[in-house]
């Protein structure tokens, strides 16, 4: 197992649960991809190029989906969270309930679209 997938495997409920989920979703619609373990955290590069990464905040009790270029990303803006930075983007999940795939998925063509 890569370190990657170490990290999503060895966190808590409902983290485990969560990244797992946005795993398949990543995984399902990103065909040529590399899982990389960088920064402590799980981060997809797409054509040799920090694509998003998986986060989950202990602290502030959520999992971040971002996006290295969201701010670029013009699908489902009212679902963007961008918190002052300037180039990246993030969807945030506290439950699987909360996951919409079909949002995910859109977002995440749209990101391909920029590499």
């Amino acid at each position: 197992m890569n370190p990657a997938e170490d990290y999503i495997i060895k966190q808590p409920e409902p983290y485990r649960s969560i990244l797992l989920h946005l795993q398949v979703i990543i995984e399902y619609t990103i065909t040529d991809f590399e899982l990389k373990y960088k920064w402590s955290i799980p981060f997809y590069y797409v054509n040799g190029m920090p694509f998003c990464y998986l986060n989950a905040s202990h602290k502030k009790q959520f999992v971040d989906l971002a996006f290295v270029k969201g701010t670029q990303i013009t699908a489902y803006k009212s679902h963007h969270i961008t918190e002052n930075r300037k180039k990246m983007m993030s969807l945030r999940y506290q439950s699987v309930d909360e996951i919409k795939d079909t949002v995910i998925i859109t977002v995440l063509k749209d990101a391909l679209t920029l590499y």
